[in-house]
């Protein structure tokens, strides 16, 4: 039984869930999402909730059950307040800007990164710090995490592009050569 999937999920007002065959839809004030559905699972809109239920009595369907209720939250809570992520970029003649529709990052290679930005994601950059904002939080984590692999955080000076909240280890280097006389 999954708890995430037995708790109904309430629509807050100005949001609209609709579920036709295969597909689910949530408009909201952020935007539309639309996401294809599993015919493990079975999704109800009533009276103002959306509940998620195994179609099926598969182990299948019982793994969906609870990761679809997840989606679906997501999914509401994303076209009403946007998720967001920050990056910070830190090192020497390390720097981020957006140009038209993508981002460009000059991280210590001979030449500058180009990343384009998917669409329904947004951008901004201020002072070193990437910040990345849309309805869909799949899309927002992955670009991200895209932009984060393009120069992972290295320990010895903690130089690249790092989460906000993200904590890097950092190792002591070389120790100078005691004197051993």
């Amino acid at each position: 039984m999954s708890r995430i999937g037995k708790k109904p999920i309430s629509i807050p007002p100005g949001t609209e869930v609709s579920v036709v065959p295969h597909e689910l839809t949530v408009k909201g004030k952020g935007g539309t999402l639309k996401r294809s559905l599993h015919p493990a699972v079975a999704i109800s809109v009533t009276n103002g909730e959306v509940t998620v239920a195994p179609a099926l009595d598969t182990r299948l369907a019982r793994a969906l059950w609870g990761t679809y209720a997840a989606h679906v939250r997501n999914m509401i809570e994303g076209v009403n307040t946007p998720f967001s992520k920050k990056l910070i970029v830190e090192g020497i003649g390390y720097r981020a800007e957006v140009a038209g529709k993508e981002l460009k990052l000059s991280v210590g290679f001979s030449h500058p990164v180009l990343i384009p930005v998917p669409e329904g994601v947004t951008v901004s950059v201020d002072k070193g710090v990437i910040t990345i904002a849309g309805a869909d939080k799949e899309k927002v984590g992955q670009f991200a995490a895209a932009v984060r692999a393009t120069r992972k955080p290295e320990p010895y000076k903690g130089k690249g592009i790092r989460y906000e909240d993200e904590v890097v280890r950092r190792k002591q280097g070389k120790k100078a050569a005691t004197a051993a006389a």
